[in-house]
């Protein structure tokens, strides 16, 4: 029986000959994943059999790289993976354990409804805490916050942490908070914006500096951004990072001079409404390739991009023209999801300034 392909879609992967991080398109089957240099070659550069492998989430051996997780398959085979959101980690994450358990107990990969309140169990789930802890209605009020002349966006406080686990019941004290709290930054939920935090994050045996009050934090998946003063006390603004994001992931985009296409992490804001790019290989942080200012823009889906060198780019195909008529061709990964990139994109257009 031909193996059942569960999920697929672009990753951060570490090589093991040069240790050197590239995009390659991963399919996860019932019994192993295949990775594959480009989404359309027909053979693999590599499969990982899921029969008695170890997976390690979250894999802390890279401590600037956030979001990856590792496959053990025998002594010293270890397989990095690295996605470009938490949300994607955790979804890759829940289908590799199901797969790995379903061949442990010998029974067939079956996917279940998501679609379900999200209720804790008696020990805490950290990945469904976050998720909760980032509802906009009942979750942690994200704020900006200023500190030793800077300003920080999409942030709060290490007690208004304490404070929510305490008030939703998810911890019976303080104390109790303080052990959650450090396991959600440990594991790279929470990120420490500020030298006091980044403290409390480096120093593991003093638990307090997570709950004070001039010590800020942000979600991993946040619009966190930092702004400095000029010599003036001015605020320096990057009025482009503002926006809060609505969507990001993996996209194959054109080059506008070599004409060469290449994977790009793509986060989407809105008001303003910026579209950045990133090169998914590169630690956290870094500055964007690029940004595409949409407010006036139209986008499309196409059959095919003038003047393409690539002949093996078909199919999930859209364009972005701007205002001041620079175009933009992109590669979704599947026609749904092409879909929901070009729906996305329109809203904030039409919305964002």
């Amino acid at each position: 029986m031909e193996p059942k392909t569960i999920r697929e879609g672009y990753l951060v992967k570490k090589g093991t000959v040069l240790n050197s991080w590239k995009v390659v398109w991963v399919v996860l089957a019932d019994d192993g994943i295949e990775f594959y240099k480009k989404k359309t070659d027909s053979s693999p550069k590599g499969m990982i059999p899921l029969k008695g492998a170890i997976l390690t989430n979250p894999c802390q051996d890279f401590s600037k790289r956030m979001f990856v997780f590792k496959l053990s398959i025998a002594k010293n085979q270890d397989h990095f993976f690295q996605a470009t959101h938490l949300e994607e980690r955790e979804l890759w994450i829940k289908d590799i354990k199901r797969a790995i358990k379903c061949l442990q107990g010998g029974k067939k990969f079956a996917r279940k409804s998501t679609r379900r309140s999200i209720r804790l169990p008696e020990t805490i789930n950290l990945s469904e805490l976050y998720f909760l802890m980032k509802d906009q209605d009942a979750g942690i009020k994200e704020m900006k916050l200023e500190k030793d002349k800077k300003v920080f966006n999409h942030c709060f406080t290490g007690n208004n942490v304490i404070d929510w686990l305490v008030s939703q019941g998810k911890v019976r004290n303080r104390t109790e908070g303080l052990m959650v709290a450090a396991g959600l930054l440990n594991e790279g939920f929470l990120q420490p914006a500020g030298e006091l935090s980044q403290a409390g994050a480096e120093n593991s045996s003093d638990l307090t500096l997570l709950d004070q009050p001039d010590a800020f934090y942000y979600f991993a998946d946040s619009g966190f951004y930092c702004e400095g003063y000029s010599s003036d006390d001015d605020v320096i603004v990057k009025e482009e990072f503002r926006g809060a994001k609505v969507k990001q992931g993996c996209l194959l985009k054109q080059g506008h001079l070599r004409k060469n296409w290449k994977v790009r992490n793509f986060i989407l804001r809105d008001d303003p409404a910026y579209l950045h790019y990133y090169d998914p290989t590169k630690v956290r942080k870094e500055d964007p390739l690029g940004s595409i200012h949409l407010h006036g823009s139209v986008v499309t889906a196409v059959d095919y991009v003038p003047d393409a060198k690539r002949h093996d780019v078909e199919g999930n195909l859209f364009e972005i023209i701007t205002s001041d008529e620079i175009h933009y061709y992109l590669q979704a990964a599947t026609a749904e999801e092409c879909n929901e990139w070009i729906k996305a994109i329109q809203a904030v257009a039409k919305s964002g300034k």
